[in-house]
């Protein structure tokens, strides 16, 4: 009996859509820097000098920028940037476990700095404080997305399988998995689906 062939899966072809559209976005974004006047040298970013003197005109000072925050804000501080302890462990942890166990699974290891971005640090028009909340925000949503990418890596060669109830979002990954319930294509193609890394 001749195997059918099998019909485009729209999920997939919505992914790709999804995917084209990531890139257009990303492309748009970096379009801003011809509009704001900047330019990336590797990790610094750097403003013509015009644009620098306007931005540090509009800079609030340490006093306004007190008088103007909310006192609740003020705090709750202490409890957001306490988070930077388990952030740090977590870290650590992630730095280990990839670089023992990924080599033996055969899974790319995730570069670190292509998730943890930390820039706006170099806007003239922050103070002090909104620097350092930036650098903060900037290091703790990257490990947040860089954790996001290691776990996803992990679950593709662990349990490469799409989940029956909908999810409110899905990691880089998801496309490749198997639907819920194929059970044939998961005993036919679970080794090669662990060796699927050629878009990173």
């Amino acid at each position: 009996m001749s195997e059918s062939p099998k019909i485009e899966d729209p999920i997939l072809e919505l992914f790709e859509k999804i995917k084209k559209l990531e890139t257009e976005l990303s492309f748009e974004l970096q379009k801003k820097q011809e509009e704001f006047l900047y330019e990336v040298n590797e990790t610094r970013v750097s403003f013509e000098k015009e644009i620098q003197r306007q931005h540090r005109k509009l800079k609030k000072r340490i006093w306004r920028f007190f008088k103007d925050a909310a006192i609740l804000n003020i705090l709750t501080a202490p409890f957001i940037y306490s988070l930077i302890i388990p952030g740090l462990i977590l870290d650590a942890f992630l730095f280990v476990y990839q670089n023992v166990c990924f080599p033996v699974y055969g899974i790319p290891k995730v570069r670190r700095k292509d998730y943890i971005i930390m820039d706006r640090q170099y806007l003239s028009y922050l103070n002090w404080i909104e620097k350092f909340n930036c650098v903060y925000c900037g290091y703790f949503n990257g490990l947040m997305s860089y954790s996001r990418e290691i776990a996803a890596r992990t679950e593709q060669y662990w349990c490469p399988i799409k989940h029956a109830r909908k999810l409110k979002s899905v990691h880089t990954r998801y496309r490749k998995f198997f639907d819920y319930g194929d059970a044939n294509d998961y005993q036919e193609r679970l080794k090669k689906i662990r060796k699927d890394y050629k878009d990173d």
